[in-house]
Parts: structure tokens; sequence; C-alpha cells
């Protein structure tokens, strides 16, 4: 079962010009589909492509090798490493 057919109990209210109402009238006809249920279809699909564009990276072979072996070294600490995470804690968690 996917999100836009379980169970309602939350809700989201919107305010909107009689217009932008109008113009999601039609659209929504045109699919034979309720306001409230274009709304959601086409803001859970929008959601999605947002979440996807954040969360998924694509690489080339070559920039995919240079990750992966990045994540396999250790770290090495030198001094410049040190004082920059020296100062994040001083600036930014400290606060």
């Amino acid at each position: 079962m996917n999100v836009a057919t379980d169970t309602k109990q939350d809700r989201i209210n919107l305010r909107l010009k009689p217009s932008a109402k109008k113009t999601l009238e039609r659209a929504a006809s045109f699919e034979g589909k309720t306001v409230s249920n274009f709304i959601l279809t086409s803001a859970l699909a929008h959601a999605e492509k947002t979440i996807h564009e954040h969360e998924v990276m694509n690489l080339n072979s070559l920039d995919s090798e240079a990750f992966f072996d990045a994540l396999v070294k250790p770290v090495r600490f030198n001094k410049k490493l040190a004082a920059a995470f020296e100062e994040h804690e001083q600036r930014v968690t400290s606060k």
C-alpha cells in the first residue's frame, strides 16, 4: 500500500488564490481525480523527486572509484586537520 492510499489521519490546510484553486480543479477534472487526490499525488511525486535529487549521488566510474577509495583508506590526521577540528569545536559545537 502506498502513502496516497493509506488510511487518512492527518490533514494539511492550504490558503490559495481563487485562480489557483480553479487551475487545480480543472487539472484534477482532466485526470478524473478529486482536487485533494490530485494535490496529494502531485505533491508526493514532487516530494519523491526532490528527496531523490538530494539523497542520490550519480558518479562516473572514475569519480566512483575515487569516492570508494576515500572510504576505504583511513584518514591521516595532520596538524592542519586537527586544527580545523578544534576550530569547529570552538565555533560550532560549543554554542
